[in-house]
């Protein structure tokens, strides 16, 4: 769907490109191929995971030198995040509506906890986690559905003062500025953990659904013009920063140091070639690689699977990006604002972290600590990933619903 018009009372009404269907066609109630595609995805994670991390289990006492030490770990987490799909499946999109709130007060919350020194867990430097005794909670993905949640609601409230048209003045200031200063603040606190990864997505999340949501363009190519000279600040104001990036430009410049990961990851793609090396059989993953069961799990699908494998990921990331669009557009004509916006919402966190992920594995972006969704190893991530994709889903039944003439 394009971006929505000027006038509010046409803003989430029909397109004359996606005519409402109102024959009662419809006899599955949710989207079997996206629900294919993400279980795939899962099915392929789950597979890979336990590949990429054997070495790395067998060798840590913390492990208990049991190879599948993290094969384990991911299964109960992916078993508490169908739990919790399913339940998050139940939940009418107008409760979400509801609860957006007091949901976003909460990861708030559970963001400043983590900076307390004595409450935080740090980990290689970072302090991004809570210790739960059993697992240990990344409030920064919970912060990533609540910005979703929250930049819709607010968006569907403040309709009448986003659009082009209006005075600019009460644009910025009613419409633009207060959500914008509450993902300042939010980035802040990434920043402090440090967490720039999550504060770059949960940024485009906010943006992008502004936008979507019919920000005034001017607004957006303002910030657009700005960009160069906030990410030269974050590269100032971090020597980290500025070290990853001139590592990322010449990384066979220091292949022992700075350079390592990268230059291993794309050893590792370079060894796949195109059919890959065969399953379990690849070499980078022995300790050669970082965090290849995480942030460089792609590399490990790439030396194992080859390019095939590397596509095959892809094109699911692509079809499940293209159905997540589609339901939030349907949403719309369906004069659903909240849903749709919550959808494209979806579609911006998985498209914008996907590529982050999958550009750091190739070597185009600067080495970033960002999983791959669905397939990457980590506890918090991929309960929240099948908890936003059953939300998903239930746009998708909730459109389908009113396309049959049912009330919600």
């Amino acid at each position: 769907m394009s971006r929505i018009q000027s006038s509010p009372t046409q803003r989430f009404g029909e397109s004359s490109i996606f005519p409402l269907k109102k024959k009662k066609r419809e006899t599955l109630m949710f989207d079997t191929s996206l629900l294919w595609t993400v279980l795939i995805l899962l099915a392929i994670g789950l597979v890979m995971v336990y590949s990429a991390s054997m070495a790395t289990a067998e060798a840590g006492a913390y492990t208990g030198y049991r190879s599948t030490y993290f094969l384990m770990r991911h299964v109960i987490y992916l078993s508490i995040a169908s739990i919790l799909a399913l339940v998050a499946f139940q939940l009418p999109m107008q409760r979400w509506q509801q609860f957006a709130p007091w949901l976003f007060i909460g990861c708030l919350i559970l963001l400043l906890l983590v900076l307390v020194p004595s409450v935080g867990k740090s980990v290689n430097g970072s302090r991004r986690w809570l210790s739960l005794i059993v697992f240990n909670l990344q409030p920064s993905e919970l912060m990533k559905l609540a910005v979703i949640f929250y930049a819709a609601s607010y968006a569907v409230r403040k309709a009448q003062f986003l659009p082009a048209g209006q005075p600019m003045g009460e644009t910025l200031l009613r419409g633009f500025l207060p959500l914008f200063s509450v993902i300042v603040f939010v980035g802040a606190l990434l920043l402090m953990e440090p967490d720039f990864g999550a504060f770059v997505v949960i940024v485009a999340i906010g943006l992008g659904v502004l936008f979507v949501g019919g920000l005034d363009w001017r607004i957006i190519l303002g910030l657009l013009l700005l960009l160069p000279v906030a990410l030269g600040a974050l590269l100032v104001s971090a020597s980290y920063r500025l070290e990853r990036l001139t590592a990322f430009l010449q990384p066979w410049d220091d292949p022992l140091g700075k350079g390592y990961q990268l230059t291993h990851s794309l050893m590792a793609f370079g060894r796949g070639e195109f059919w890959g090396v065969g399953l379990g059989d690849s070499v980078e993953k022995l300790l050669y690689l970082p965090e290849a069961h995480t942030d460089f799990i792609l590399a490990v699908v790439a030396e194992e699977l080859g390019l095939v494998g590397v596509l095959i990921v892809i094109i699911l990331f692509m079809w499940l990006l293209l159905r997540t669009w589609m339901i939030g557009a349907q949403a719309a004509r369906l004069r659903q604002p909240f849903s749709a916006l919550t959808a494209y919402g979806i579609g911006i966190w998985i498209g914008v972290q996907a590529f982050i992920n999958m550009g750091v594995n190739m070597g185009i972006l600067p080495t970033k600590g960002l999983t791959l969704p669905f397939l990457s190893f980590g506890g918090s991530g991929i309960v929240v990933n099948c908890v936003i994709m059953a939300v998903l889903l239930r746009i998708d039944f909730e459109n389908r619903r009113l396309l049959n003439g049912h009330k919600l």
